[in-house]
């Protein structure tokens, strides 16, 4: 149990409780640092712990304070290092650790949720599914004496992310510090890590004869969007299986040679009723999973899927500071992606409580994450003042099993209609503006007096 002095603030943020509970046991600086010391091949710590920059750069990350120099400030008494050796730690961090720190409380966190029995359905019964996308980092301020003279763009750099839809979290992370690389570099990447009876869903940018054959190869499965230089042989003529809502579902036979290797594949062709946003009138898909296991329209319902991963990216990019403008280092900015990332899990492990309390579905549904996260970002400094840091130890090392129960206690305290997602209305269409230029200006008093 927690201490009285945790009362109030379970009385009235419940929910920021629990998420600096899932941020100290994530965080906890041991853990942090022996992965630091296990992936950096070329930093090494002297004064200046990993953890100690996690632990600043994660406020900013969550909102708490708005840049990195303000936290830094924060948190001064409490580092031995100066500002600018903290900056050359944070601009130096290897991609490596950066992937690692994801991969790797990305995996407790899905061992505490499925303690939580918060995570949601399977997609595909008998399958575990990822969902993989590319992400590249908005451009950063010209800081850099090398930028200083370009008038161009800066690109920090780009990634791949996997999402496990069933958990809710980003469990791996593919970063490229090249911001002009192809995505398709980084595919050795992924498929070193693709295991049997996994199910891949991807845009059409993975569609590769590459990909496709490395997935299969190594006895998983795939539902990727057709890319149309994509070479492949017809084994058997486009045949109508369905109509629907969306169009004609039609479906044939083809297969693809990779390094003298074939792969048969089901082609399936949805026919829109109406072309979509980009003027697609018709989407391809590519699978090797057996029709017995999926038709062609679970197939398609698999693919629609897919815009979970762009909900996770829109998250972190509109409720997290992801993207921080002032960081032009590729590293120190793929470092920050990552670590949003991770905020971005224990966010969706507090929901995966909330969800063993109020049912899967209604959060699902009705809990918005830009509630949760003003929140917290409204609660934090305070309650960091009023709670000393020894009363949030015990989450460092609570078993999971008993951090998973305390967390459903506090969600049985969260007043859900507090974060309840406020639904959009249909835009109606501007009227036409009249311009008068005798009289660029207005009194909206007058306009709206009824005489």
């Amino acid at each position: 149990m927690l201490a009285s002095i945790f009362d109030a603030f379970i009385e009235q943020s419940p929910i920021s409780v629990m998420m600096r509970g899932l941020m100290e046991h994530v965080f906890q600086a041991e853990r942090l640092d022996a992965l630091f010391e296990t992936y950096a091949k070329v930093q090494y710590t002297q004064e200046l712990l990993f953890s100690e920059v996690v632990n600043v750069l994660s406020l900013v990350v969550c909102g708490v304070h708005p840049s990195v120099n303000a936290a830094y400030k924060a948190k001064a008494t409490e580092l031995s290092v100066e500002r600018a050796a903290f900056y050359q730690k944070l601009n130096g961090i290897e991609i490596g650790v950066s992937a690692a720190l994801l991969r790797e409380t990305a995996g407790e966190l899905s061992q505490l949720i499925e303690h939580l029995g918060g995570q949601q359905a399977a997609l595909l019964p008998g399958y575990r599914v990822r969902i993989l996308d590319g992400n590249a980092l908005a451009a950063t301020e010209h800081r850099l004496k090398v930028l200083r003279s370009v008038a161009a763009v800066p690109l920090p750099g780009k990634s791949l992310v996997v999402l496990d839809p069933e958990l809710g979290l980003a469990v791996d992370i593919f970063p490229c510090e090249d911001g002009h690389a192809q995505e398709r570099r980084l595919f050795g990447q992924v498929l070193a890590t693709v295991a049997p009876g996994q199910l891949w869903i991807a845009d059409r940018n993975m569609c590769t004869l590459e990909m496709l054959t490395g997935i299969a190869g190594r006895r998983s499965t795939f539902v990727i969007r057709e890319h149309q230089n994509l070479p492949w042989q017809a084994l058997s003529e486009l045949q109508l299986v369905t109509v629907m809502e969306a169009g004609e579902v039609l479906e044939q036979m083809v297969k693809i040679e990779f390094e003298g290797q074939w792969l048969h594949l089901r082609r399936i062709v949805l026919r829109l009723s109406q072309p979509t946003r980009h003027g697609d009138c018709q989407i391809v898909v590519l699978t090797n999973l057996p029709i017995t296991v999926a038709s062609a329209t679970v197939v398609l319902e698999l693919y629609r899927e897919r815009w979970q991963v762009e909900g996770l990216f829109l998250t972190v990019t509109k409720n997290f500071e992801c993207e921080i403008e002032t960081l032009a280092y590729p590293r120190a900015a793929l470092f920050s992606f990552s670590l949003a990332l991770v905020t971005y899990n224990i966010l969706a492990t507090l929901k995966a409580a909330l969800a063993s309390v109020h049912g899967v579905a209604t959060i699902a549904a009705t809990v918005s994450d830009f509630y949760m996260v003003d929140e917290l970002q409204g609660t934090y400094r305070g309650m960091m003042i009023a709670i000393p840091p020894q009363y949030w130890q015990p989450f460092r090392t609570m078993p999971l099993a008993e951090l998973a129960t305390l967390l459903k206690q506090l969600a049985t305290q969260v007043n859900l209609k507090r974060f309840l997602k406020q639904p959009r209305k249909s835009k109606s269409k501007t009227p036409p503006r009249v311009r008068d230029p005798k009289h660029p200006h207005v009194s909206t008093a007058k306009l709206l007096s009824p005489g």
